[in-house]
């Protein structure tokens, strides 16, 4: 289940790459489209992660817990760590929105391991926090929320690749062993 963020849609190249190593993996891809984005970005913190289990709720198929289904989710798509941790399933959050209690309390719930990705120049992204939560953290240094580094756009692709090779490690060393 690909959950974007709130400026792109869930074919932005973090989302693509993780959905293709699921792929890779023989893995269905369900991919989320927000409607009414725009209001939904006004929303309170509390509102928000209602909107967000509001939108993919009813894309989940019925009892699966603890079936193959996985998770990815980009920022604002990392309110849907209740749903996630309530039905049992791994995930992969990029950019989680670290500062945000309600998507922490979430996690804090969470049986299923998970993956979190971020960077040192992302104002949501905490590393201390993250690694409280998890074993399975990439941190990014100067990374911003995009995953963008300064200097040229190539430094940026290149972490694209780190992104998705951690996230291909995940998958095959830790929820499809």
């Amino acid at each position: 289940m690909v959950v974007p963020g709130g400026q792109y849609g869930p074919h932005a190249p973090l989302l693509m790459f993780a959905a293709d190593a699921a792929e890779r993996r023989e893995a269905a891809v369900e991919h989320v489209e927000w409607t009414n984005r725009e209001a939904a970005l006004k929303l309170s913190e509390a509102e928000l992660e209602a909107w967000v289990i509001g939108q993919v709720s009813p894309r989940l198929p019925l009892g699966v817990a603890g079936s193959g289904l996985l998770f990815i989710g980009k920022s604002l798509g990392t309110h849907a760590a209740a749903l996630a941790a309530e039905r049992g399933h791994p995930a992969v959050w990029l950019t989680p929105l670290l500062k945000y209690r309600q998507v922490v309390e979430a996690l804090e719930r969470s049986r299923s391991p998970f993956l979190l990705v971020g960077g040192t120049n992302d104002p949501l992204w905490d590393g201390d926090v993250a690694r409280q939560l998890t074993p399975y953290v990439l941190e990014v240094p100067e990374a911003d929320h995009g995953m963008y580094v300064p200097g040229r756009l190539a430094a940026s692709a290149e972490v694209l690749g780190q992104v998705a090779t951690a996230v291909e490690d995940f998958l095959d060393d830790v929820v499809w062993v």
